[in-house]
């Protein structure tokens, strides 16, 4: 009873519909991953999961992990009723940041790192006081911030260029037990965990801290009514701004995962990440205004990450299965962009029946307490 209780809380829960759609692609990427690998090298168990091979799983982690931030901050703005297009760039800005203060100034990489998170609360604030203060249009202001940032970009670097030595990057792209030398063979379990994954949750666990906070209560009271909220005296400019801020923590981590995974540096890269992680948030269960937690943004992203990996194999499987089968990256996309789609019209769908549900509930409970009061 316990359990099926936790269940139908669970279904009620704005995550619910990410999580469904998160595990349904996870179950599809192993068999086409698994099936598409026992092909070209036979039907091994370590060929049909061929997703849990520890470089298979630091590979994903590793490349995907600014995304998946950055989605995680695109939902916390919806939460307080606002977002960002321009996140893209902004985490491309930290990229250059992160590169070129150390190779013009000769400063220690680390010293790079500071100045590009600076870059990321900065370009944070400066879009929170448009759209909190200004009360500009969101879209607007994330439209015109792309155009502005991607200037900024090229002029702190016209071409892609620069390097990182090799004693930071090697860490991030690796998993937990090749951290150690000569580590013990009952370690060897660590090899599955890669230190991607270790950032990831260490983010989580610092928005657990914040969300704890009264911070947490109010960017659901602002978010849901602005006006109801500063009623009772919450500030909805402080917490809009505030959530800004934070969503500039991500952009700066996320920037340097990216620095790392590429070990270099480009201005104009990541800019459809606006969007896409716009969707993924939404995909995973975001509305817009006091509706979603941040496990939304972590299911979308996740989500978005995967369907596109899946449709990777699955056409490299087509290939395999039929003599002669190429096909271009357009229709990779095209393939990831219909599904995502589907997953967009599915969520929203799903997201009405739970308000509807949700306010069921509600009035339930006033007509219990009016009842009680008789």
């Amino acid at each position: 009873m316990a359990i099926r209780e936790s269940l139908r809380r669970f279904r009620r829960k704005p995550a619910f519909t990410g999580c469904m759609l998160f595990i349904i692609v996870l179950i599809l990427n192993i068999v086409v991953q698994g099936w598409s690998t026992c092909m070209s090298g036979g039907v091994t168990a370590e060929n049909i999961f061929a997703f849990f091979k520890p470089s298979a799983l630091t590979s994903i982690f590793m490349s995907n992990l600014p995304f998946i931030l950055i989605t995680i901050g695109q939902a916390l703005l919806l939460i307080v009723g606002q977002m960002d297009i321009s996140i893209g760039v902004q985490i491309a800005l930290v990229n250059v940041v992160c590169i070129m203060v150390p190779q013009t100034t000769g400063c220690p990489v680390w010293c790079g790192w500071l100045v590009g998170f600076a870059a990321a609360f900065a370009i944070s604030a400066v879009c929170g006081f448009c759209c909190s203060v200004l009360r500009l249009p969101a879209l607007l202001v994330g439209y015109a911030l792309t155009f502005l940032i991607q200037g900024i970009n090229v002029l702190i670097m016209n071409v892609p260029q620069g390097t990182v030595p090799m004693a930071y990057w090697k860490p991030y792209q690796s998993s937990v037990y090749k951290l150690f030398n000569n580590p013990p063979a009952f370690l060897k379990f660590l090899d599955y965990i890669p230190v991607a994954a270790l950032v990831l949750i260490v983010v989580l666990l610092i928005w657990h801290f914040f969300s704890r906070r009264p911070f947490g209560k109010h960017i659901y009271a602002v978010g849901t009514n602005p006006r109801n909220a500063f009623a009772v005296g919450i500030n909805p400019v402080s917490t809009q701004m505030k959530a800004f801020l934070i969503k500039g923590f991500f952009v700066g981590v996320a920037g340097i995962c990216l620095t790392l995974m590429s070990a270099s540096g480009n201005p104009l890269q990541c800019e459809e990440y606006g969007i896409k992680s716009l969707s993924a948030a939404i995909i995973g269960g975001m509305g817009w205004g006091g509706w979603g937690s941040i496990s939304c943004g972590v299911f979308g992203g996740g989500f978005l990450v995967l369907i596109q990996n899946t449709v990777y194999y699955f056409f490299t499987l087509l290939s395999k299965l039929v003599a002669g089968f190429t096909v271009s990256s357009y229709w990779h996309n095209f393939v990831s962009d219909l599904i995502i789609f589907g997953g967009l019209l599915m969520t929203i769908v799903t997201a009405k029946e739970q308000r509807k549900t949700l306010q069921q509930g509600l009035k339930a409970q006033f007509k219990r307490g009016e009842k009680n009061v008789r």
